[in-house]
């Protein structure tokens, strides 16, 4: 949007550039023009006076002289005719060739011809009619080389051209200044929306930015931001609250179904049993719904070594299940990622507890840590049944459990916590089905920037 306003800022403002520029370049050049037709008219009026007496005296010699000095000192050709059109004396030019010399026989004096422009221009003719006694009596000619005024032209022009070409590049500084100061207060906005979006609810704009009709707009956004950031709280407090006021009932009724189990006949152990395991799902779902409430809570993105971060996750759950093979493929040294490090260690432990709830116990878990341009990826693949094709998308559902797997422990939550988490850090979560067979998932964080 810059460069569009910057642009209707700078083209009006190079058109009148344009504009002024070729006014003045006509002008320079009819200064220029002027400049000489004076020059010579003031030749001709000195010319005259021997012009005149050579006439009267028919004497060719009284003007002779003073021609040829005049075009060995500045090399002007010239030369004088009566009133009948005979030439009286001549150096260096035909007079009949200049038919200037038809309107000076008729008793007008030279004018200016119209504006030239330096590459049409060859010769500077003056043709001035000479008077004795208010009688017509005959006629100067003169004629010039335009090639000292065409350079002179062509100097002046090229000047206005560095002088036009340093204002375009001002005005093009003016126009983006211009449209950077108009668009500061839009710019403003834009982050403030960028930095909520990123989870911090607290961001506003200051009241007093932009002019009168953009700080109505600043205002019904910080509004707006004020009921958001409520309603996110309330929620949060909520789930928050539910979760841990469930947590202590839900502890008695597993101490009192443990509490049974040792006295139950058994008969009846499966049902215990049953009981159980309802319970411990319960739980599963309450520590889910706490990892929900505290998503947008974490900390801004850092460095974060991705591949230091899965083996000391793969460790830790070896030591846990020490039976069940987790297979660590990395690419050597430091694999840095821009991302919240509890976050990804939280969406990382999710899914491999996923591939290893559904996979046989025999066959193991391979995880790979891929870097790639702009991004890091965790590839988590197990050699399970898998999902059918057309089911695939609705893994990350919330609640959402495949009809083939029901019989499996858990609450459905697993893998759509872990696409929130990494959607709030910037990446997200793709699955797909290989060929021979299981599930790939790939967690995706953003790379990190050096200078970031």
């Amino acid at each position: 949007m810059r460069s569009r306003l910057a642009a209707l800022v700078y083209v009006p403002l190079a058109l009148v550039i344009l504009l002024l520029g070729m006014l003045y370049a006509g002008s320079v050049t009819r200064a220029h023009q002027q400049e000489v037709f004076l020059d010579r008219l003031r030749d001709t009026s000195y010319l005259v006076l021997p012009a005149r007496q050579a006439i009267v005296a028919d004497d060719p010699s009284l003007v002779a002289g003073d021609l040829e000095r005049y075009r060995q000192v500045y090399g002007i050709r010239a030369g004088v005719v009566d009133q009948a059109g005979v030439t009286v004396a001549a150096e260096g030019l035909e007079i009949h060739d200049y038919a200037e010399r038809h309107a000076a026989l008729a008793g007008r004096r030279a004018e200016m011809r119209e504006t030239f422009w330096p590459w049409d221009a060859q010769r500077i003719v003056v043709a001035e009619p000479i008077f004795d006694g208010g009688d017509l009596v005959g006629a100067l000619v003169t004629s010039s080389d335009a090639v000292k005024v065409q350079r002179a032209i062509w100097y002046s022009w090229a000047l206005l051209g560095a002088a036009g070409v340093v204002m375009a590049l001002l005005a093009l500084v003016l126009a983006d200044r211009t449209a950077g100061w108009v668009l500061r207060p839009v710019r403003a906005v834009d982050q403030a929306m960028e930095k909520m979006g990123g989870g911090r609810l607290d961001e506003r704009i200051p009241p007093s930015t932009g002019p009168p009709e953009l700080r109505q707009v600043v205002s019904r956004f910080n509004e707006m931001a004020e009921r958001v950031e409520h309603l996110m709280r309330r929620q949060q407090e909520f789930v928050a609250n539910a979760s841990h006021e469930l947590r202590n009932p839900l502890n008695a009724l597993m101490l009192r179904i443990e509490s049974l189990a040792l006295t139950v006949e058994a008969e009846d152990a499966d049902d215990v049993e049953h009981v159980r395991a309802e319970a411990e799902r319960m739980a599963q779902i309450l520590d889910a719904l706490l990892l929900l409430a505290d998503g947008t809570s974490m900390s801004a993105a850092q460095p974060v070594d991705v591949a230091d971060l899965v083996a000391r996750r793969v460790e830790g759950r070896k030591v846990l299940d020490p039976d069940r093979e987790v297979r660590l493929t990395t690419p050597g040294g430091e694999v840095l990622a821009a991302a919240d490090p509890t976050a990804l260690e939280s969406a990382f432990d999710t899914v491999v507890e996923n591939a290893i709830k559904f996979a046989p116990a025999s066959e193991p878990v391979d995880v790979l840590v891929v870097r790639e341009a702009g991004r890091i990826e965790i590839v988590v693949r197990d050699h399970g049944p898998g999902v059918p094709a057309e089911q695939l998308e609705r893994l990350t559902e919330r609640f959402w459990r495949s009809p083939g797997h029901s019989s499996v422990r858990g609450s459905g939550l697993g893998l759509a916590i872990a696409s929130e988490l990494l959607a709030a850090l910037g990446g997200g979560l793709r699955l797909d089905l290989p060929d021979d067979g299981g599930l790939r998932v790939r967690l995706q964080v953003p790379a990190w920037e050096a200078g970031e």
